[in-house]
C-alpha cells in the first residue's frame, strides 16, 4: 500500500519525513529514473515551481540535487502557481513538472505535486512505481537553482491569450492568499485590461492562507463591496482553486462556477453533453444542468480524478465544489487565475453583472470536518455503521450522505444533503459526534 502519495501528491510537515532533505532528494532522483523507465529518451528536463512558504526554497534545492544526480536538467520558474508548472511543462516540451506547495494547508506544511510531460497529474499506478523507486534511491546534497523569470511571464501571456474578450472597464478584487500567485495573478488581470485591487500580496513565508484567499473568501467579498468592484477572486496558496464573489459580495464556489461556465459554453454554441463534478457536488447543480439536458457525471474527490473522468466521457468542463475548475480546451489541471479571468471575460462580453446572472439553487447541504488522530476504517468504529444505516433510511429518496477521509489532511468529512434542513443538520451532527468521540483529536 502506498504511504507517501495522497489525493494531491506528497504532503506533510516541512523538514520531517517525507519532506526531510534526504527523502526529498530521493523523490527527485526517483522521478528521473521513472521517466527513463516510461520511455523518455535523450536529455531529461523537469520544470519546478514553488509557493511562498519559508520551507519551499530548501525543498526545491533538495529536489534539484536528486534530479541532477539522476541525469535531469532543472528549469526553475521561481514562485508560480501550480497550474503554471503544468502549462510550462507542455509549453517547453519538458519531460515532467514539480510544484512545491501544500496548497491550502497552513505554512508549516509543504508538499510535492508531480506532473507528466502532458502537464497532467500522475495516475495512481505511476505514483506507486515512483514510491517504490524512492525506497532504493540514493540521497545527495541539495543544489540551489537559479530562477528563470521568463517562465512566469510565459505563463501570464498564456493566461491572457486564452481570453475571448478583454476586461477593460472592469474593477476586480484579486486575493492571492499571500501565496504562489501573488505576482502573476494581479499582473495577468492588468494585462487583460482590468483595474485590479490586490489583496494578500505580501507573503512573508508564514502568512500563506492566513485569514485570506479561497479558505476565507469573506475577506475578498467584503473588499468587493467596499470598493464597488464588479467581482472578486480569491485563490488558495498554490492558486489551483478559485472562489469568486459578485458585485453584491455573494460568494460563488466551484458548483456555481461550473454552472456559469456551462451556460457560457452554451451561449458560444458549445453546449456540453456532460459536465464532470465530484461526489461532493451539490444536488442543485445536477438539477440545474439536467434542466438544460446536460448530465452531471460524478468523480472521486481530487482534480486529477475529475480530469481522468473528463477524458473517459469526453467532457470539456469539470471541477470541484472546492474551486478546482478545468476547461479541457484551456488547461490540464485546476487553474484559479484562469477561472477568474474567464468569468470576468464573460461579464465583459455580455455586460451582464455577475450579481444578476443565473444563480444555482442549492439543496440544503451541511459539511462537517472532524480532526482525527488516524484514518481508521469507518466500519470498525463501534456503532457507526448502524448509525449510517438509520441515517440513510431517514433521508432515503430526498437526499444523500457521504463520509470520507481527506486525502491531504487528518480530517474526516461528513457531508449530508437533503430537502429538509433540520434533518440534514441533525444527521450531520450525530455522525460527526460519533467520529469525534471515537477517533477525534481532543480539544
Amino acid at each position: 500500500m502506498r504511504s507517501l502519495f495522497g489525493t494531491d501528491g506528497i504532503r506533510g510537515k516541512a523538514g520531517e519525513y517525507p519532506l526531510d532533505p534526504a527523502t526529498v532528494s530521493r523523490i527527485g532522483a526517483a522521478l528521473a529514473v521513472s521517466l527513463r523507465d516510461r520511455g523518455r529518451t535523450g536529455p531529461l528536463t523537469v520544470v519546478v515551481g514553488c509557493d511562498t512558504r519559508v520551507s519551499s526554497p530548501g525543498i526545491v534545492a533538495a529536489l534539484a540535487g536528486g534530479l541532477r544526480a539522476a541525469g535531469a536538467e532543472v528549469r526553475f520558474a521561481g514562485v508560480v502557481p501550480t497550474p503554471a508548472v503544468a502549462h510550462l511543462v507542455k509549453a517547453l516540451g519538458a519531460d515532467a513538472g514539480i510544484s512545491v506547495s501544500a496548497s491550502h494547508n497552513a505554512w508549516p506544511d509543504n508538499g510535492i505535486k508531480l506532473f507528466s510531460w502532458e502537464g497532467k497529474k500522475l495516475p495512481d499506478a505511476v505514483e506507486a512505481s515512483i514510491e517504490r523507486l524512492i525506497a532504493t534511491a540514493e540521497a545527495v546534497p541539495p543544489f540551489e537553482m537559479p530562477e528563470d523569470p521568463a517562465l512566469a511571464d510565459l505563463y501570464e501571456t498564456h493566461l491572457v491569450d486564452t481570453l475571448p474578450a478583454r476586461l477593460d472597464g472592469l474593477r476586480i478584487v484579486v486575493d492571492c492568499a499571500n501565496g504562489a500567485a501573488f505576482r502573476v495573478a494581479p499582473e495577468a488581470f492588468r494585462r487583460a485590461g482590468a483595474e485590479v485591487i490586490p489583496l494578500a500580496v505580501s507573503p512573508d513565508g508564514r502568512n500563506i492562507n492566513e485569514g485570506c484567499g479561497a479558505l476565507h473568501p469573506d475577506a475578498m467579498a467584503g473588499a468587493v463591496v467596499m470598493a464597488g468592484a464588479d467581482l472578486g477572486l480569491a485563490l488558495d496558496g498554490d492558486a489551483d482553486r478559485a472562489m469568486l464573489a459578485d458585485g453584491q459580495g455573494r460568494v460563488l464556489d466551484g458548483d456555481d462556477v461550473l454552472l456559469l461556465w456551462a451556460l457560457e459554453l452554451e451561449r458560444e454554441g458549445k453546449r456540453p453533453d456532460a459536465v464532470v463534478g465530484t461526489v461532493m457536488s451539490n444536488w442543485g447543480l445536477e438539477e440545474a444542468l439536467g434542466a438544460r439536458g446536460i448530465r452531471l457525471v460524478r468523480a472521486a474527490v481530487g482534480d486529477r480524478y475529475v480530469v481522468e473522468e473528463m477524458e473517459r466521457c469526453g467532457a470539456l468542463l469539470g471541477g470541484e465544489q472546492s474551486g478546482h475548475l478545468i476547461r479541457a480546451d484551456l488547461t490540464t489541471t485546476g487553474d484559479g487565475t484562469l477561472t477568474g479571468l474567464h468569468v470576468a471575460a464573460s461579464v465583459a462580453a455580455t455586460r451582464v453583472p455577475l450579481a444578476t446572472g443565473p444563480r444555482l439553487v442549492r439543496a440544503p447541504q451541511v459539511l462537517v470536518n472532524v480532526k482525527v488522530r488516524e484514518r481508521v476504517p469507518f466500519e470498525s468504529i463501534p456503532g457507526f455503521s448502524g448509525l449510517m444505516t438509520s441515517a440513510e433510511e431517514r433521508i432515503a429518496g430526498s437526499g444523500r450522505i457521504l463520509v470520507r477521509y481527506s486525502g491531504t489532511e487528518l480530517l474526516a468529512r461528513v457531508m449530508v444533503e437533503g430537502v429538509e434542513p433540520s434533518t440534514v443538520e441533525s444527521i450531520a451532527g450525530e455522525l460527526a459526534g460519533v467520529l469525534r468521540q471515537a477517533v477525534g483529536v481532543p480539544a
